[in-house]
């Protein structure tokens, strides 16, 4: 099963509460901070809500 690697790269000053939310839902709380997240359709949801915030990669595991 594929697996996402997600990494904050933007900062969260000035973005709407909702953009907040899912980013602290993934896991994420500093800039440079890595989660790895199974690859499913609930997750990518979150990934394409906030894409201009985060970069994904994905990896075999």
């Amino acid at each position: 099963m594929a697996k996402l690697e997600i990494t904050l790269v933007r900062s969260l000053i000035g973005r709407p509460e909702t953009q907040r939310t899912t980013v602290k839902t993934l896991g994420l709380r500093k800039i440079n901070h890595t989660v790895v997240h199974n690859d499913n359709p609930a997750i990518r949801g979150m990934v394409n809500q906030v894409s201009h915030l985060v970069s994904v990669k994905e990896i075999q595991g």
